[in-house]
């Protein structure tokens, strides 16, 4: 019989990044006398050896989240009162090891590595989540050297072949939202889809779920970026700098045929482009037009004619986080090697500035994701996947 795995000491206060308000990235306040949590009744507590960055992070942090003045400054909140207070640690795809367990349960559990479901679900039911927040939000993430989070959401994910990073690369921020575009528009195989911003975190999941969907997805990026998003699983790329004559585009590698859904992570002036592709030749559909939008890097109004909305039947979908059941299936897709990580780089805790400069100002080279590694991680789970000039 082997050995059972030995709780780690775990030490009363640790490193962290505070989220102490909204503004720039000088709210975020670098700290190693934080508490270190303790896990609750059905809960673990986990030392973080990865969490993937995502754009949310930013977006609360800027508050740039509003649901009636255009121009208020507001968190993610869609419950009665906002769940973001400060100071908050943000981070939201977690990875790393069980090493405590609260009341309840089993204690077999240490030592575990696990992925985390980040939702904050407001209720049990599994197949809807109508006022969704996250860890890194609502509650504290993963930006720090521990978290205390729910154990059936901490999903143990033993996959050797992946490294912590890669596995927090996987992360349900991304995924489980890419996941919920298409199963809101009930994609189908056969079906094609258009993915904007495809070289992002939501984007290159869009991809890779599409195919495992069967459906045939096409990207919308920077032409450098089309070599990697073809092998990833698009169809085609379209060039985003080029939206000229997109739909005669768009015909020519379809042969003539409308695009079935679109999944929108752009918005602005692009939605109204984006909808002419599905509905050109609408005898030559077989089902409605439908829109996914889950992102609007590209402007938070767009103008379109409703008589286009309702006269050519297209069906919207507003996206923000999905549900349970859509999390498990991740997970065992995940387990099964059937989703392949997109990491591009990863940084210190205590160089998330930099790493947040690098990633409003990403160059060309840039696919995928970039994740978060505690300094006293850094050298097993983050030094092996960092960049050159910040290695």
């Amino acid at each position: 019989m082997g050995s059972r795995p030995q709780p780690d000491t775990v030490p009363a206060q640790m490193a962290a990044m505070l989220l102490t308000g909204h503004g720039d990235i000088d709210t975020l306040v670098y700290r190693q006398d934080v508490s270190t949590p303790q896990p609750a009744a059905g809960e673990v507590l986990v030392k973080v050896t990865a969490t993937a960055k995502n754009n949310t992070d930013r977006k609360a942090r800027e508050g740039l989240y509003p649901t009636k003045d255009k121009g208020e400054v507001a968190s993610f909140a869609m419950g009665d009162s906002p769940t973001l207070t400060f100071p908050r640690i943000q981070g939201a795809d977690i990875v790393g090891r069980v090493v405590a367990v609260g009341d309840g349960v089993d204690s077999g559990r240490v030592g575990q590595r696990g992925l985390l479901d980040f939702n904050l679900y407001a209720d049990a039911r599994r197949d809807i989540n109508l006022t969704p927040d996250y860890y890194g939000h609502g509650a504290d993430g993963g930006y720090a050297e521990y978290v205390a989070v729910p154990a059936d959401q901490f999903h143990h994910i033993a996959n050797p072949e992946l490294s912590d990073a890669q596995l927090a690369s996987l992360g349900m921020c991304s995924y489980q939202t890419a996941y919920h575009m298409l199963t809101s528009a009930g994609i189908k195989a056969g079906e094609r889809v258009l993915v904007t911003g495809a070289s992002g975190g939501v984007g290159t999941a869009l991809i890779q779920l599409c195919r495992i969907l069967g459906a045939r997805p096409y990207a919308l990026s920077q032409p450098d970026k089309a070599s990697a998003l073809r092998e990833l699983g698009a169809e085609a790329v379209f060039d985003r700098s080029d939206m000229s004559h997109f739909t005669e585009q768009v015909k020519a590698v379809t042969g003539g045929a409308p695009i079935d859904a679109v999944m929108d992570l752009v918005g602005g002036e692009m939605t109204d482009r984006f909808i002419d592709t599905m509905i050109f030749d609408m005898q030559a559909r077989a089902s409605y037009p439908r829109l996914s939008i889950a992102g609007a890097s590209g402007g938070n109004i767009s103008e379109i004619m409703w008589t286009r909305i309702y006269l050519y039947q297209v069906q919207i979908f507003g996206v923000s986080h999905g549900t349970r059941e859509e999390a498990e299936q991740l997970i065992d897709w995940i387990r099964g090697g059937q989703l392949k990580p997109v990491l591009h780089a990863a940084f210190r805790l205590s160089a998330l500035h930099k790493a947040e400069r690098y990633f409003v100002k990403r160059g060309s080279q840039y696919l995928g994701k970039i994740v978060i590694v505690p300094d006293s991680e850094w050298a097993t789970h983050g030094a092996p996947h960092a960049l050159e000039e910040i290695a």
